[in-house]
């Protein structure tokens, strides 16, 4: 990582010319080490032929070859998810690509409110009732043991697909895909399941000798490695470029349903961001508050209509999520408040009767508010199901393992992770984990791109705003940069429900929007020199090529 370079260095302007780029974005690629115009060049058009060759991924092989062993010989095979958008999308992937060459799929999915996450006793036994001899699990079974011990027991065989941490234990299972196992030689750690689903698809297909164009699931793949938060770098890079490339074409009742129902924007690739807050949450509503199976139903819908009709449904179960989310974000940040929780280094709150579906929400929110790690857990009859997040370089998987007496369960990764946990222990609970939080917290490192990235004097923020789209997809391990923009305060009101725009007068005459949730109140008598910091965005509502800055900070003089 390099550091930050002047947006008029020679190395900048060098850079700037060879890409065809803007100077402001010349230098955030600088910034994040991508100096070599070459590597430069490939990292701006990633290809599918760029991908990491899978031949050293520990037990690709065998897995393809048991999965096409079932398929030759007419055996059932089970196809168990997660309940979110990893998980179904993996499993979907799955499902899909078994169907396509000859086989029998039978797909289900975890549920949060009968076994919850994973390959639970419940879930195992949905899957000795469907009559399978193989199973597939995707984005779980890492962690589950006794279930697939119980199910070879049974003489049903299971091929894992995972990217959560693995436990030391040897897990009985006849193939375990997972680049997290110590003696995996594949390089990039970053796949989601999605990810690993579409390469055993390529290799069950080399397997049965048959043909296939595996590129139909990068859509999946695409919605599921943004829904996870996993990195955006490398070859998931790649694949959720092309993903984002096919999702918008169409081709998929399901998604196009789902594109329309939300008014997305057809006409251009769209973003993380748009899976992110978009179309991902739809997706994971339904598991939110109850069974997750009607997202699985739109991914492998066949039709449009029935597609719409599923994905109305959808849309309600959503505006549904929300109103509950709004309900306990604001209880519980009037518990922070009332008992000065904000003053501590972690939150840790919990009620009976928040749903287990929604607290992951929750705290996330609490988590960007407070700038801290939160727990936010829902109680039912005193037992409860609770999420972890943070601000980005939080190790919570670390802070929650040295909680883990208190536990009866948890899980997941640094950047988000489950617990379960009985309402007796909520209060040993607190103190615990902000020891834990307190204790992982001296040895995490500083964010080295938390400075934001200002706007060269001779570039358009138009222009800007067009390179910034060609680093997509933006997140996790490839953050969209904070621009900040110098001026002068051309206009500054007050929009309905306490909003700001504002409006900046740039050096080369140029006006740039702004708009600031909930900053009327602070900012609209503003006046004189400014300098704002945000996200630069294209202005749906005027459409066109006007664009604005979301703020995030205005700095006065």
């Amino acid at each position: 990582m390099s550091g930050p370079a002047s947006p008029s260095s020679p190395e900048v302007e060098r850079l700037a010319r060879a890409l065809s780029v803007t100077e402001t974005v010349a230098a955030w690629l600088i910034r994040l080490g991508h100096g070599d115009t070459d590597a430069t060049r490939r990292y701006l058009d990633p290809k599918l032929a760029h991908l990491t060759d899978p031949s050293a991924m520990v037990d690709r092989g065998p897995a393809a070859d048991r999965i096409a062993r079932a398929v030759r010989s007419g055996e059932t095979i089970a196809v168990f998810g997660d309940y979110d958008c990893d998980g179904i999308t993996s499993a979907a992937i799955v499902t899909e690509f078994l169907r396509a060459l000859g086989g029998t799929a039978v797909p289900l999915l975890a549920s949060r409110f009968e076994g919850g996450y994973g390959l639970s006793a419940a879930a195992a036994e949905r899957v000795l009732g469907c009559g399978a001899k193989l199973l597939v699990t995707c984005d779980c079974g890492s962690s589950d043991h006794v279930s697939i011990a119980r199910l070879k027991e049974r003489g049903i065989d299971t091929v894992v697909i995972d990217h959560h941490l693995v436990p030391a234990e040897p897990l009985p299972a006849v193939a375990f895909l997972n680049p997290h196992r110590p003696e995996c030689g594949f390089p990039y750690k970053g796949l989601a399941s999605c990810g690993l689903a579409l390469s055993l698809a390529a290799a069950v297909r080399s397997a049965l000798g048959r043909p296939l164009d595996v590129r139909r699931w990068l859509d999946l793949v695409a919605i599921g490695t943004i829904a996870d938060v996993a990195p955006l770098d490398g070859d998931n890079r790649t694949l959720v470029r092309a993903g984002l490339d096919h999702l918008i074409s169409g081709m998929r009742p399901g998604i196009a349903a789902l594109v329309e129902v939300t008014m997305l924007d057809r006409t251009r690739r769209p973003s993380a961001r748009d899976v992110a807050f978009t179309l991902a949450p739809r997706l994971n509503a339904p598991g939110r508050l109850g069974s997750p199976v009607l997202a699985l139903e739109l991914l492998l819908a066949r039709d449009a209509e029935t597609a719409r009709q599923i994905a109305a449904s959808l849309e309600s179960l959503s505006e549904r999520r929300k109103a509950l989310q709004a309900e306990i974000f604001a209880q519980a940040v009037e518990e922070i408040e009332r008992e000065g929780y904000s003053e501590r280094s972690a939150i840790v709150v919990g009620r009976e009767g928040w749903g287990s579906g929604i607290v992951g929400i929750v705290a996330g929110k609490l988590a960007d508010r407070y700038a801290r790690p939160v727990v936010v857990v829902g109680f039912e009859n005193g037992e409860g199901r609770g999420s972890v997040r943070g601000p980005k370089g939080a190790r919570l998987f670390d802070a929650l393992s040295r909680t883990a007496s208190l536990l009866t369960r948890f899980g997941g990764h640094q950047a988000a992770a489950g617990l379960e946990v009985p309402i007796a222990r909520l209060a040993e609970l607190r103190a615990a984990f902000e020891s834990a939080v307190d204790a992982v917290r001296g040895e995490s490192a500083p964010d080295p791109l938390a400075d934001a990235l200002p706007l060269s004097g001779r570039d358009d923020p138009l222009r800007v705003l067009r390179d910034f789209e060609r680093l997509e997809p933006c997140g996790q391990g490839n953050p969209l940069p904070k621009l900040r923009v110098s001026g002068t305060v051309a206009a500054a009101r007050e929009l309905r429900g306490g909003h700001l725009r504002l409006e900046v007068l740039l050096a080369d005459g140029h006006r740039l929007g702004c708009f600031g949730v909930g900053m009327a109140s602070e900012y609209a008598t503003l006046e004189g020199p400014v300098s704002v910091v945000g996200d630069l965005r294209r202005d749906s509502y005027r459409g066109g090529d006007a664009i604005e800055l979301f703020l995030s900070s205005v700095v006065r003089g």
